[in-house]
C-alpha cells in the first residue's frame, strides 16, 4: 500500500504523546489528516482536527481513506476492526506486540473487505513531496528527497539507512513501503514489489529483507519478471542458526529462510544482492538499465 497526498488519513489515538507528535509532523509535511480518535475525548479538536468516539463516527462525519493505529497492544484489534468495518480502504498499524491470534483476525477481517494493511510492527510510508503515514523522518530531505528509487523494507531503521544511503548516491526516492517485521503482517515483501513496480516514477526497487520466513523467496518469483531493476540486501547472514535475532519473524528452521536460501533465489531471478547497505549506490549505478 502507498499512501498519496490526495488520501484522507484518520488518526486513532491522535491524543496521546506518539499520536500527537506525529500528527502534528505528518501535517507539517502535507499529509491530509482529517480527524483522529479517542472516545473518552470525543467532540474536542486536537491538532486542529475533530475528535471521534470511532472510525465509524469519523467516516460518517469528515470521511476517510487510510487509518493510522498509535493504539495499544490489546486494543489495536477492536480499533482495526472499527476503521475496516466503518469502510477504510487501508490502514498503518504502527504497534508491536500484538498478539498473534488479534492480528489474524483482524487480517482475516480486511481481505475479506479488500482493505490494505502495512504491519503491524511498521515504520510506516513515505510518498516523498506528498505525505508519510507513521513515524519516518519524511521532513529530512537528506533521507527522503524524490526521485525514482522504490523502496521496501520490514525494518525502519534499516528503511532509513537505504533511503539514505540511496540520496548519498545522488538518487532520490519514489515511495518508502515499511511492511513490518512482525510474523504475521498484512503485507507481504511480494505485494510491496507489486505496488512498487506499477507505481509511476519508480525506475528500481531496492528490498531490504531479513533471515526468517519465505518472503524474499515468494518476491524473487515476481522479481524475475520484472524489467525494473530490483537490489536486495538480507539481514542477518551472520545470525546463528536456529536462533530468534530482532524481529519475531527471524528465525530460521533448517534451510527455510535461510540467509542462503534467500539470495540464493533473488540471484537466480537476477536481483543484484549487497554484501552490505553501503554498496546500494554503486548496484544503482551498474544496473542494465539507465535510473535517473
Amino acid at each position: 500500500m502507498i499512501v498519496r497526498g490526495t488520501d484522507r488519513v484518520l488518526v486513532m489515538g491522535i491524543t496521546g504523546k506518539q499520536g500527537t507528535f506525529w500528527t502534528e509532523r505528518m501535517q507539517a509535511y502535507g499529509t491530509c489528516v482529517v480527524g483522529g480518535t479517542n472516545p473518552n475525548k470525543a467532540g474536542a479538536t486536537h491538532c486542529g482536527v475533530p475528535v471521534f468516539a470511532t472510525a465509524g463516527n469519523a467516516m460518517k462525519s469528515t470521511g476517510f481513506d487510510v487509518a493510522i493505529l498509535f493504539i495499544p497492544p490489546l486494543m489495536v484489534k477492536e480499533a482495526a476492526l472499527d476503521a475496516i468495518e466503518a469502510g477504510a480502504r487501508g490502514l498503518v498499524v504502527l504497534t508491536e506486540h500484538i498478539p498473534v491470534q488479534d492480528v489474524m483476525y483482524f487480517i482475516a477481517a480486511a481481505q475479506e473487505r479488500g482493505v490494505r494493511i502495512l504491519g503491524p510492527n511498521t515504520a510506516g510510508a513515505v510518498t516523498p513531496g506528498e505525505c508519510f503515514a507513521g513515524f519516518m523522518p519524511a521532513f529530512n530531505d537528506r533521507i527522503f528527497r524524490k526521485g525514482s528509487i522504490g523502496v521496501i523494507s520490514r525494518s525502519g531503521s534499516l528503511g532509513v539507512l537505504f533511503c539514505l544511503n540511496v540520496v548519498q548516491a545522488g538518487y532520490g526516492v519514489s515511495a518508502f513501503i515499511g511492511i513490518g517485521g512482525d510474523p504475521v503482517i498484512g503485507t507481504t515483501t511480494r505485494e510491496a514489489l507489486v505496488a512498487l513496480d506499477t507505481f509511476p516514477g519508480t525506475e528500481a526497487v531496492v528490498m531490504v529483507g531479513e533471515i526468517g520466513g519465505s518472503m524474499e523467496e515468494e518476491a524473487a518469483v515476481y522479481a524475475r519478471t520484472m524489467a525494473k531493476p530490483v537490489i536486495a540486501f538480507i539481514a542477518g547472514g551472520a545470525a546463528p542458526r536456529g536462533r530468534k535475532m530482532g524481529h519475531a519473524g527471524a528465525i530460521v528452521t533448517g534451510d527455510k529462510g535461510s540467509y542462503a536460501s534467500k539470495r540464493s533465489a533473488l540471484e537466480a531471478a537476477g536481483v543484484a544482492v549487497l554484501d552490505t547497505p553501503s554498496d546500494v549506490g554503486a548496484a544503482l549505478k551498474a544496473a542494465p538499465a539507465r535510473i535517473v
